[in-house]
């Protein structure tokens, strides 16, 4: 069996968003075992999910503060340091990768990189490592600062920003953001109805953070009857409970979902999705050519996404309620002409076979170096035979 290892971390839904998405997609290659693993999770669990919290509150509380931070991890030449303090982490990574023995790594998170680079100058990892960026355009210099066999980008303006930095054009590869396979595997009836003066247009919203804020625009939504309006609360019963007794009175159409496993499918059938600009949500809403209405930004990480979905006129900004709901109706008027000419312009920058790509780029290098160590070996020399990984179909 081939095994792969996935490194992840729940700072950002986008960061296991990718993950899983990488290993359903190695998961179709025969013979191949790719495991997801979250060493922050797994070294101090307990402060893992309070830095986690911090890291919400944070963001959605103080974001110059953010900001800031961000921009200092970005700029200065001694963030790395806070790296090599990880000391438990880079031990707990390096048993792993001795007892799991993986023919490669590939991280979704930057921290990774580092820890990877210091154990291969101690001779314990040997496998090839790949980092695949989960942010657009504007990408922090912890992604790459690190070396790496290879970067996987989501665009070609973010290659660009690579090479521009230095990077081997050999090693950048623009695969696009791995999403689910549903995704390159849409069913036919995975559409919106058909825009028309009589119908209804659905409009999804989807609540990562900032509670107070989405109250406001929930109320907001909820009486524009010529809409029907479709909520996300996530694992948050108490927001989900306080929408359901909103919607119940309202003169919209509304469904309203907890935790759901169909955001695919909810993506694919609503005409405009309303979110923060998470690299997820937003790499999502293009493969599902479901123009995104951005109503709020993390600063530093997500400003890329929405500059992607601005510069490629796909959605709008609109971060207050009268905002949102005036922007629902310029995209709607006219028979949706601004909202089909957004639909269009997702077609050119989907990449739903993402995940595949990469997958099929990660498992054909590693069997090229199996294959290149094993003509390094001594003439006489047996070894066991090696299992050749499949190869993955990378669907247009």
């Amino acid at each position: 069996m081939t095994k792969v290892l996935i490194l992840t971390a729940g700072y950002g839904e986008g960061h296991n968003s990718a993950a899983r998405a990488l290993q359903a997609a190695f998961g179709e290659a025969p013979g191949v075992d790719a495991e997801l693993i979250d060493l922050f999770a797994l070294h101090a669990p307990r402060l893992n999910g309070i830095s986690r919290c911090g890291y919400v509150k944070l963001i959605n509380t103080a974001p110059k503060l953010w900001s800031w931070f961000y921009g200092w991890l970005d700029r200065s030449p001694h963030a790395p340091r806070l790296l090599q303090m990880m000391s438990g982490h880079r031990e707990l990574l390096g048993r792993l990768v001795e007892e799991k023995k993986p023919v490669a790594v590939v991280s979704t998170y930057p921290v990774y990189a580092w820890l990877l680079n210091q154990l291969r100058r101690q001779g314990r990892v040997r496998c090839p490592q790949f980092t695949v960026i989960t942010d657009a355009l504007t990408i922090n210099s912890l992604w790459y600062r690190a070396s790496a066999d290879g970067w996987f980008v989501t665009d070609r303006d973010s290659a660009d920003f690579l090479l521009g930095r230095g990077l081997s054009a050999s090693k950048v590869h623009v695969s696009g953001f791995p999403v689910a396979p549903g995704f390159a595997d849409r069913p036919d009836h995975w559409q919106p109805p058909a825009p028309s003066s009589t119908g209804k247009f659905r409009v999804l919203f989807m609540i990562n953070s900032g509670r107070r804020a989405a109250r406001g625009i929930a109320r907001a939504l909820l009486q524009q009857g010529q809409w029907h309006i479709t909520f996300t609360a996530g694992r948050d019963e108490g927001l989900r409970a306080e929408l359901m007794r909103m919607a119940a009175d309202s003169p919209a159409e509304a469904e309203v979902f907890g935790w759901t496993d169909r955001i695919p499918e909810l993506l694919m059938t609503h005409h405009i999705v309303i979110s923060k600009a998470g690299g997820a949500t937003t790499q999502e809403s293009i493969n599902a050519l479901c123009p995104l209405l951005v109503s709020q930004i993390v600063p530093g990480q997500e400003e890329g996404n929405y500059e992607l979905i601005r510069r490629n006129d796909a959605g709008v900004l609109a971060e207050t309620p009268e905002a949102i709901v005036a922007a629902l109706r310029t995209a709607f008027h006219n028979d949706a002409v601004l909202w089909r000419g957004w639909r269009d312009n997702l077609r050119h920058i989907a990449r739903p076979a993402a995940a595949r790509h990469i997958a099929s780029t990660v498992l054909k290098h590693a069997s090229g170096q199996s294959a290149a160590q094993s003509a390094l070996r001594p003439a006489g020399k047996k070894t066991a035979p090696s299992t050749q990984p499949g190869y993955i179909h990378t669907a247009n």
